[in-house]
């Protein structure tokens, strides 16, 4: 159904550049998609049930990435400063950059190894990649699915934008990813490798030139993640004020004897593995159980096997629980990186990618399962989750099937969320989700106004310029006591 956005009436020109607005006869009303094959021209964006009127979190508009449609992609990121998105796009075997300004494709950086298939053709996402990435200033670091560590200078040209490539020493991706605050220090993660391990980096902070360089292997002890099970480490963030890494861990021997992947009851919870950089030197570095004197170690969790992890305020972590590490789970679970007092948020869990927005003091989830209570008007499945700072489940927006990524502009208050191509255009691993049955359009179809996947950009808007002052500020509070989600 068509759609007009409150933002379009309040500041044109601030989101969309002089143009915008400078015609008193420009429409404001976007026009209904028609469902067309790829190839064809672009229908209107923001239709159907992922661009609802009556949510907070607003569809503004989808960005198109040229190239081959999008059937695999993995974890995104956002520098408010630059006003850049970054996408790590297995589909086009490169990181996308998008304008979040303006709302425009600017460019792709290749050299990736792209999408690696199984032989029931799936996507193998322990081979394909780009995976993680995370920025600091002009340096980007995106992880690829031949274990290696690629450092590129946004500054750079296209062509030579990659500076080092180097390998944590596994045979599987290097996935999600974290920076300190100076962006000296990079911590990794093999998530994939069986035991698992992450790879602490040097890394550039604010140098004109790379010079990146490994520090430390980081395994967990048998006892904690047990060898030859399959299980993984996920998401890593910084917490500045404890000056600590906090990574997810979706499955630990917790309780002891516990069976992982079971879904009766011995199931295995998660943990949370906390790293002291200052105290890493060594080539190689095993981490047993928490020890809260140190506040290190793995700490058991409860009632949450996550993958996702971002720092919001006063200290605490919100972890991107899901069902597909602890089946049966049905909430997310928010933690103090200081008192470890938690708390559980009920309707929204699946959650990979995970985002504070200080811009308005929201999380956001890149959701593939979220739970609709009884009686809510809150979608369910795949959606983009929307969390006060509170922890309190504002609302859900629907998205394509196997939305998991993630990452807010807070200078802008602009969300982006990656969405994959129709299923019948892309094989396995497109969008499902469709709207009315087989053969209808998909929920992402009509988000994007096209067949070939997108990058929808939602925002919370904020009206008076009182508010926008206050929303920079926080911004900027926020970019010089943490570094973002990773």
């Amino acid at each position: 159904m068509p759609q007009t956005h409150s933002i379009l009436r309040a500041g044109l020109r601030k989101y969309f550049g002089p143009w915008a607005g400078a015609s008193a006869t420009m429409p404001i009303v976007l026009a209904a998609i028609s469902f067309a094959p790829v190839g064809a021209a672009l229908a209107a964006p923001c239709t159907g049930p992922g661009a609802p009127t009556t949510t907070q979190t607003e569809c503004l508009t989808a960005v198109q990435i040229p190239g081959n449609a999008l059937r695999s992609f993995d974890i995104s990121w956002d520098d408010a400063d630059r006003a850049e998105y970054y996408l790590g796009d297995r589909s086009n075997a490169g990181i996308d950059i998008i304008d979040t300004e303006h709302n425009t494709f600017k460019r792709t950086i290749g050299g990736f190894v792209g999408i690696k298939l199984l032989g029931s053709g799936a996507v193998d996402n322990n081979h394909s990649g780009p995976d993680g990435v995370v920025s600091h200033g002009r340096w980007l670091y995106a992880g690829d699915g031949d274990s290696t560590l690629k450092v590129i200078d946004l500054n750079a040209p296209t062509a030579s934008a990659i500076k080092q490539t180097l390998s944590t020493g596994g045979t599987t991706r290097v996935d999600e990813m974290a920076l300190t605050t100076d962006g000296k220090l990079l911590l990794v993660a093999n998530n994939a490798e069986d035991p698992p391990f992450g790879t602490l980096f040097n890394a550039n902070g604010d140098a004109s030139t790379s010079n990146v360089s490994k520090v430390t292997k980081i395994t967990v002890d048998n006892t904690i993640i047990p060898a030859g099970l399959g299980l993984s480490i996920e998401q890593p963030t910084w917490e500045p004020k404890t000056a600590r890494f906090y990574v997810s861990i979706p499955q630990i021997n917790n309780p002891t004897g516990c069976l992982p992947f079971s879904t009766g009851s011995n199931q295995c919870n998660g943990g949370l593995l906390v790293i002291d950089p200052t105290t890493l030197s060594t080539p190689t570095a095993v981490i047993g159980a928490f020890n809260s004197t140190t506040n290190t170690g793995v700490l058991p969790l409860n009632q949450c096997g996550p993958n996702g992890a971002t720092v919001g305020p006063h200290e605490n972590l919100l972890l991107g629980c899901t069902p597909a590490n602890l089946p049966g789970s049905t909430t997310t679970l928010v933690i103090n990186a200081k008192t470890k007092n938690f708390a559980n948020i009920g309707g929204i869990t699946g959650s990979d990618e995970v985002w504070f927005n200080a811009g308005d003091s929201r999380y956001y989830t890149g959701s593939s399962a979220a739970i609709k209570p009884t009686g809510s008007p809150l979608g369910s499945g795949a959606v983009l989750g929307v969390i006060d700072g509170t922890s309190v489940l504002i609302e859900t927006i629907p998205q394509s099937s196997g939305s998991h990524s993630v990452a807010a502009d807070c200078k802008r208050n602009k969300i982006f969320v990656p969405q994959v191509a129709p299923v019948a255009v892309v094989g396995a691993g497109g969008d499902t989700n469709t709207t009315a049955g087989p053969g209808s359009p998909t929920v992402g179809s009509l988000i994007c106004g096209s067949n070939n996947g997108c990058v929808a950009v939602y925002i919370h808007e904020t009206d008076d310029e009182d508010q926008q002052d206050n929303q920079d500020n926080a911004c900027q509070t926020n970019d010089h006591q943490k570094d973002h989600h990773d």
